[in-house]
């Protein structure tokens, strides 16, 4: 997909690394559990729901396929596995690790974009476990509703950064450039909305701006590269237009936007400020190369704005740790970081709130939602 090879390599690294982790967690998951009351004893059981699609995005072809294959297959499932158009081979070199040592048919790959998917959301499925953009979860939902089947999402951010006045602001630019510009900003909790206080807002975008600059944007297999190019050109033209029509609309740009008419897929990063927040690059998901920083009087006001947004999957906030702390308590968002980035300690879910995900990944909860949960009960003898 054209990520720089240091973050293609980790990627499949740290699969590679979780792997014997994984397996022995969904054991735990999968196991069943006995509770009694004195007078019942009842069994929890975890059995497979069936056959599970796997719909995957671009982004993560490696580690997405991953996170829903892996647990579906240790709970029992056998699985359909779709992966992005835009990277099939990828996700079929994951299957194929797999498929080595499964019996035939328990794995299998389909190919093809949108007819495919909904082909498969409508199939004789009993699980449909979906990575990629709010609306295509929610027609996912709308067309799995007349079955009622069991709809796992995990769905677009539009993470907020809240930079406090008692924050290390050079600590926060950092994380600002390398959260809002990895992978081209092509993450679904990268950096798209920051909320800085006005006593440190001048010397934040300074100290950004030159973060921004030390990111070598190049050929994802150039050593040097930081940051590569887009996945297509109509998503390069999906976040053109957003930048433009911000510009339209009064931004600033601090930084960036020489190239926005280039016919490369390359794209340089980019920093906007005073933008209305009903413009489409504050209101809707951007998944490029952009952050837009908004000054703002308080950490009220702060918190405010970045729960107004209905993508509530992650945020960070950075200042002096108690503050912070009490600050991150009042966020909607599914995970947050207290000065540092959102991810969590192994065996964490992967969660997000309102129409960020429906269900979540990861840690015994996360595996245990790709399994029947059935309960088996019994008098005891008095």
């Amino acid at each position: 997909m054209g990520k720089p090879l240091r973050e293609a390599t980790s990627e499949v690294r740290s699969v590679a690394a979780d792997w014997n982790r994984e397996l022995d967690e969904c054991l735990v998951a999968f196991a069943d559990e006995t509770v009694e009351d004195g007078h019942t004893r009842t069994t929890l059981r975890r059995d497979p729901f069936g056959v599970a699609a796997a719909i995957t995005p671009w982004n993560f072809p490696f580690s997405m396929p991953h996170w829903m294959v892996f647990p579906s297959l240790l709970a029992g499932n056998t699985v359909v596995l779709k992966p992005s158009e835009e990277t099939p081979l990828i996700g079929e070199a994951y299957a194929a690790l797999l498929q080595a040592v499964l019996p035939p048919g328990v794995l299998q790959v389909v190919h093809g974009a949108a007819e495919q998917g909904a082909a498969l959301v409508s199939g004789d499925v009993d699980l449909i476990a979906f990575t990629g953009s709010a609306a295509t979860g929610k027609a996912i939902l709308r067309a799995s509703s007349a079955t009622l089947k069991k709809v796992l999402l995990e769905l677009g951010g539009k993470d907020p950064l809240l930079v406090l006045e008692s924050a290390d602001v050079a600590s926060a630019a950092r994380f600002a450039a390398n959260n809002s510009f990895r992978n081209c900003g092509q993450v679904c909790v990268s950096t798209e909305r920051v909320y800085v206080h006005e006593t440190v807002a001048d010397a934040f975008l300074d100290d950004l701006v030159a973060a921004a600059k030390r990111m070598t944007v190049a050929d994802g297999l150039d050593a040097s590269s930081r940051i590569g190019p887009m996945i297509s050109r109509r998503q390069r033209n999906k976040v053109v237009s957003q930048v433009k029509a911000a510009i339209a609309g009064g931004a600033r740009v601090v930084l960036g936007g020489d190239d926005l008419d280039s016919d490369s897929l390359f794209l340089h990063p980019i920093v906007l400020t005073d933008v209305s927040p009903t413009l489409e690059v504050l209101a809707e998901e951007t998944f490029g190369p952009v952050v837009v920083v908004q000054t703002v009087p308080s950490d009220e006001v702060a918190v405010a704005l970045a729960n107004q947004h209905p993508l509530q999957l992650g945020a960070s906030v950075f200042g002096a740790t108690e503050r912070a702390e009490a600050v991150a308590d009042q966020l909607d968002a599914g995970m947050v970081g207290v000065n540092t980035a959102l991810f969590g300690a192994a065996g964490t879910p992967w969660v997000g709130a309102r129409q960020s995900g429906n269900g979540f990944h990861h840690g015994l909860e996360g595996h245990r939602q790709f399994a029947q949960l059935r309960t088996i009960s019994r008098r005891l003898p008095r």
